[in-house]
This record gives structure tokens, sequence and C-alpha cells, in this order.
């Protein structure tokens, strides 16, 4: 069996960083008349404009922050102190530690004598590698790919690149939208591994009944499994 993982929120941790960072952005806004969860609200639709049309990560999230800024500033442009503010709240994001989530080494190392493991992740090119070489897991590794988005072509042309039998792999990965339904589009298997901070794009409904999906919690039941 071939088993593909996800990066970001299954083997470390991700979006708990850019958390932060909306939580200190919020403050920073100070807005006078909106309250946190709707300045939060402007800010989840600015990302879900710009996520279509650039990508994804910590770039792309600081883009999303100056936009938001200035539409909840209407008339006040956005300043060089501003910008210097959100460009040290993202930088934090961008050369943070790469923190493994409990049991990811185990379970890899596991799942590795039994099976050939693939990472495939999405987002800017650079930095996804730089947290694939600071997470020190990249050997684990049959094959690596990183792509601006996971959908089922992406699984297709990846699964061609390493000579993967769709009815014989499985992804692996926290994104009902991006691990899930691609996969299974794609003709292969996927697990759902849940984490409580999956950022609200990701989420979707997860599949009606199907023979190949399933849902584990937490990582190190995969063994039971494959």
């Amino acid at each position: 069996m071939n088993l593909i993982f996800d990066a970001d929120d299954t083997l470390w941790e991700c979006n708990i960083l850019f958390e932060q960072a909306i939580e200190e952005f919020i403050d920073y806004v100070a807005h006078p008349d909106l309250s946190r969860a709707e300045v939060r609200a402007a800010l989840t639709e600015i990302e879900r404009e710009n996520s279509a049309a650039y990508g994804y990560g910590a770039r792309v999230f600081e883009r999303s922050l100056g936009d938001c800024l200035a539409r909840l500033r209407p008339g006040t442009p956005v300043s060089d102190a501003d910008r210097a503010y959100l460009h040290r709240l993202c930088r934090r994001i961008v050369e943070g530690e790469t923190i493994l989530l409990e049991g990811v080494l185990e379970t890899l190392h596991t799942l590795r004598e039994r099976h050939p493991l693939y990472l495939l992740t999405k987002g800017h090119r650079q930095d996804q590698q730089n947290k694939i070489d600071r997470s020190g897991l990249a050997p684990i590794f049959s094959g690596l790919g990183i792509v601006p988005e996971k959908d089922p072509g992406a699984y297709r042309d990846f699964g061609r690149t390493h000579g993967l039998d769709p009815e014989r792999t499985w992804m692996i990965g926290n994104s009902v939208r991006s691990d899930v339904l691609p996969a299974l589009e794609a003709g292969m298997g996927a697990v759902l591994v849940p984490h409580p901070a999956t950022w609200v794009l990701e989420h979707a409904e997860p599949p009606a009944p199907h023979e190949r999906f399933r849902e584990v919690t937490p990582i190190r039941r995969l063994v039971e499994i494959f």
C-alpha cells in the first residue's frame, strides 16, 4: 500500500501560528465599532478571495491582513508602519520552529517499515520546503510534492509521477476539502485525521459513506489500519 501524507496540521502545527497572528492583528486594529468576531469575519472573507487568486501561505496571509486593514479603515491609507508591523507578524510564521504533532514521528517510522510513504503539501514552494527541511522528516518519504492547490488533478499527477496505483494508494490529512474529497475523486482512498485548529477555509462536509474513506484520531491509530 502507498500512503501519502499531508503536512500542515497533519504532521506539524501550522494554523495555530496563524490564529495567534490573527488575535494580535485584531488587537492592533482596535476597531471602534466592530466586534472581534466581525473583524475576524471580514478577514476570513478577504482570505477566501486572496487564496483563490494568489494561493496559500504566510505571504498571501500578509497580503490579506493589509487588505483587511485598508477595508476596515476606509479613507486612511495603510502606512509604512502598518506594513512593517504586519510583516513582522507574518515573519514569525515563516521563520518559526516546525513543531511535530504528538505521535507523528513514531507513527511514520512504524508505517515506513510496512509501506512506501509520500508527502504532498500545498502552499508557497520555498516556505513549504523550509518547513519540510526543519522537520527532519524528508528522509522518511519516498517522494515529496509541493503544489499550489490540492485538487483531483494534483493527486493524479502526483500518482503518475511516482508510479502509484490509485487503488493501492491512500491520502492521509486533516482537511476534508483538500485531503479527502479530491483524493477520493482521483480514485484513491482517504483517511481524515482531524485537527482542532484546522483552518476554516479547509472545512467541508465529509463524504457520504464510502468504502475507501476512514477517520481516525489520534494519528497513532493509523497503524491499526495500515
